[in-house]
């Protein structure tokens, strides 16, 4: 599940790339991807000829702007890519639903092989009225607020702090990996109320939220820089090795040596050192 540190690598690999560039046409595969559209006319309509003029990212969202104010949003859901290629050599991968293409040469491919992506046009100016984007909560990417707001925040919510981290009325972007990642950072169990961590746990949490994010955009640019594929899933074996517990289940902990734990825990696992945690 591609999560907030991949979306911004994949934001900046593409900014350079597609900003400048006419889209000459656009292919949808099925109604799908661009569901609130009931025709793919409708949906296509509104991005051939235009310019992309920049791509921004807000929350888990990437904002493509278009010249005349629009704005084409893509949630790239739970295993969505977005593969941008400077030919159309070779076939298309079957779990392609929408290919653009550019009158300058090369398409974007968005490749969603379990159909929970989306595409749609929306005017710029209105974006953060939208229920998307107004119901999102703290960016740890960018967020200015202070850790006592946090505290604030998370005391009202009491709630396990694993959910608590996916919870994107709290906080954005954060899934499955970099929850477990961010819990061990800061030695907190993911069973912890959030309502009664003390003062000193809840600073260790907020700042183990924000390291773990930053540190992950600094590997994954590094990463990206080491490969030609542009794409939302980095959880491949290339990509894992900076993980400290995600799926090392068995394996050593870097910190105490014990074995790390994996727990079902709902319909998801949680990966955790029983030792450091508390």
């Amino acid at each position: 599940m591609p999560e907030l540190p991949e979306i911004e690598i994949l934001r900046r690999e593409l900014e350079k790339d597609v900003t400048g560039r006419k889209i000459k046409s656009v292919d949808v595969a099925a109604l799908k991807p661009i569901r609130r559209y009931k025709t793919k006319k409708l949906f296509t309509a509104l991005l051939e000829g235009k310019k992309i003029t920049g791509l921004e990212r807000r929350g888990p969202y990437l904002v493509f702007k278009l010249e005349g104010g629009d704005a084409l949003v893509c949630d790239l859901g739970s295993a969505g890519q977005l593969v941008r290629l400077k030919t159309a050599r070779g076939a298309a991968p079957k779990s392609t639903q929408v290919t653009v293409t550019f009158t300058q040469g090369g398409l974007l491919r968005l490749v969603d092989p379990k159909g929970d992506a989306e595409l749609f046009v929306h005017p710029l100016g209105e974006l953060s009225a939208t229920p998307e984007f107004a119901e999102l909560g703290m960016d740890p990417l960018e967020s200015s607020v202070s850790w006592l707001d946090f505290w604030r925040l998370i005391h009202q919510k009491a709630a396990k702090l694993k959910p608590l981290l996916m919870d994107r009325s709290m906080l954005v972007g954060i899934g499955p990996v970099y929850s477990d990642e961010i819990l061990f950072a800061a030695g907190l169990r993911w069973d912890r109320d959030s309502a009664r961590l003390t003062e000193q746990e809840v600073r260790r949490f907020y700042r183990s939220i924000v390291e773990t994010m930053h540190d992950a955009v600094k590997y994954h640019q590094s990463a990206a820089a080491q490969s030609a594929r542009t794409s939302g899933d980095p959880f491949d074996e290339e990509h894992s090795d900076h993980l400290k517990v995600y799926e090392r289940d068995g394996q050593s902990c870097r910190r105490c040596r014990r074995d790390i734990v994996k727990a079902r825990i709902g319909n998801r696992m949680t990966y955790y050192c029983d030792a450091c945690q508390v």
